[in-house]
């Protein structure tokens, strides 16, 4: 059984930024595909970010392109989101996922998931 926990939620001035991780528990953590994906209220999952086991490979939805960086060290079983530049429209509950196999945008590609964490970008 795999869990994840995310951290790092808060609230934020628009503009600011904020960093969130995903500790992984087990050994395997560095054999997977990892995602972000984030929920904001009344609105479907989404995708933002997604990354190789040996972070060779990362995509990134299209808006969040340029202003969030996903990374993960493998040491720690570790995954981040920094998030800059941060928009009103970037509220949502965020959530860390592993990949079944490929790096996907899309949900069902992800069986564990994590509880969450709460991001709010005040005006």
């Amino acid at each position: 059984q795999v869990q994840l926990v995310e951290s790092g939620g808060g609230l934020v001035q628009a503009g600011g930024s904020l960093t969130l991780s995903c500790v992984a528990s087990g050994r395997t953590f560095s054999s997977y595909n990892m995602g972000w994906f984030r929920q904001a209220p009344g609105k479907e999952r989404e995708f933002v970010a997604g990354i190789s086991p040996g972070s060779t490979r990362r995509n990134y939805a299209d808006s969040v392109k340029g202003r969030f960086t996903i990374s993960r060290d493998n040491a720690r079983n570790t995954l981040y989101l920094q998030m800059t530049s941060l928009k009103p429209e970037d509220t949502a509950d965020y959530y860390c996922a592993r990949s079944r196999s490929v790096l996907s945008s899309t949900r069902m590609e992800y069986d564990y998931w994590g509880q969450g964490t709460q991001v709010t970008v005040s005006t």
